[in-house]
């Protein structure tokens, strides 16, 4: 048993004190704290603890909304009436519920000052302070659930009975009854969701779209569960190449973001958070700064030729192509590519590649006046980042969901004369760790 002094929250929301020259990290302990942990692993430069007792709390800490995150009430755990030992248990699905939300902004501004700084080598990186999100809860448009053995829907749990460090023990699942994140309309369906015995069943996952649309996705590698709906939602069966087999009604949905409708079928990706995304989207615009063509008139005014990269179902081209000569796109996801041709079909100004970026980038033989590119949360491929800074792009506007990873690739661009003019965190997950961020580098 130590007792520790809490000087810092690490990237991934744990609290950080010292102890004999090593750093302690301690789920769900806060700055400033003063508390009692007990050690569970030591490594040879750091050491991990479960949280015991807080003796001087925060004044950032509050009491979560969810009874499956971890609270001061928690730290004698149900784990333990059990017989399974002392320690916490609670749901990996939200790591910051215990902190204020104004607190929880600021930390995810330090935290990408600090991978721009550790990782980028940047010098006081120009980081804004973090956007909020308009709801802090009830956003999540997408919720992928896992299933316990009796078939109820669950989420990993952040921290086995014995109080390992996150991500251990993974195969532990908490059975949900309520969560906070979720849109309204998943919040209201996901508790009428009956698994009766479905072992070929390996994931759940709900999405919302416009108008408070629902979609059950199933995920198997084997056939297909039987399903009765007595509920208005439509159902697919989503393969592991990405196909889609429609079980009920149809197997996508519609998001509307700025007043524009964009079909999102079962597998492809999109933005969370849908009012942050449009925020988004706003910044994205800003950071290319198109100039329109003095020479060209109508609807398609600009003059520039624009690379999305990642582009996905066509989220920033379809607001780019307005004010672009030309757009290309590029995307290896089967799926979302369809559903970029069709978002995209009125444009003549667009051409959309399916190949990976790493495939086809350093071929396109295509000089580009900007660059926009929304990589998954890996970041870039070395390839990429290298035929990015080579492209000769004038500016670069980098949308990613980890900040260590846009700080590796930012590095690069740093090496290939490219300056950071600014980073912008935005909170499109709030009560997580998980930071979304868009930064813009420009050369001359």
């Amino acid at each position: 048993m130590l007792e520790l002094t809490i000087t810092a929250l690490s990237h991934a929301a744990e609290g950080i004190g010292r102890h004999e020259g090593r750093a302690v990290f301690v789920p769900f302990a806060l700055p400033g704290e003063t508390v009692r942990v007990e050690i569970v692993e030591e490594k040879k430069n750091f050491a991990r603890a479960r949280l015991v007792e807080i003796l001087s709390p925060s004044p950032d800490r509050i009491a979560p909304r969810c009874p499956h995150h971890f609270s001061l009430e928690s730290l004698l755990s149900r784990a333990e009436e059990a017989g399974e030992g002392p320690g916490v248990r609670a749901c990996g699905g939200c790591h910051l519920q215990h902190l204020a939300y104004p607190a929880q902004l600021k930390f995810k501004q330090q935290i990408v000052i600090e991978q721009l700084t550790r990782i980028g080598g940047f010098t006081n990186p120009p980081v804004l302070p973090t956007l909020p999100a308009p709801a802090p809860f009830n956003y999540r448009n997408r919720v992928q659930f896992s299933l316990t053995p009796e078939g109820q829907l669950g989420f990993r749990a952040v921290a086995d009975p014995r109080g390992t460090a996150p991500g251990t023990n993974s195969h532990r699942l908490i059975p949900i009854r309520e969560c906070h994140l979720l849109h309204p309309a998943l919040a209201e369906l996901f508790p009428r969701i009956n698994i009766e015995s479905a072992p070929e069943i390996e994931r759940l996952t709900l999405r919302a779209g416009a108008e408070d649309e629902t979609l059950v996705i199933f995920e198997s590698e084997s056939d297909a569960p039987e399903v009765e709906l007595d509920l208005p939602v439509s159902a697919a069966l989503l393969r592991p190449d990405g196909a889609a087999l429609t079980l009920a009604g149809r197997d996508y949905l519609v998001e509307v973001v700025r007043g524009r409708a964009f079909k999102v079928s079962a597998g492809s990706f999109f933005q969370v958070n849908t009012p942050v995304a449009e925020r988004m989207v706003e910044l994205v615009l800003n950071g290319l700064a198109l100039a329109p063509s003095a020479s060209l008139r109508g609807p398609l005014a600009g003059g520039e030729t624009v690379l999305d990269l990642y582009c996905g179902v066509g989220l920033f081209t379809a607001f780019i192509a307005p004010v672009a000569a030309r757009v290309i796109g590029i995307e290896s996801f089967p799926p979302a590519v369809s559903d970029a041709a069709e978002n995209l079909d009125e444009f003549d100004n667009v051409e959309i590649f399916e190949a990976p970026a790493e495939a086809v980038l350093s071929d396109l033989g295509i000089k580009f006046d900007a660059i926009v590119l929304d990589p998954p949360r890996t970041g870039c491929a070395p390839a990429v980042a290298d035929a990015l800074a080579a492209a000769g792009a004038s500016r670069i506007v980098y949308v990613s969901c980890d900040p260590a990873t846009l700080a590796r690739d930012a590095k690069r661009l740093a090496a290939g004369g490219y300056t950071l003019d600014w980073a912008q965190p935005l909170d499109m997950f709030p009560q997580t760790y998980h930071t979304e961020c868009v930064a813009k580098f420009s050369r001359q």
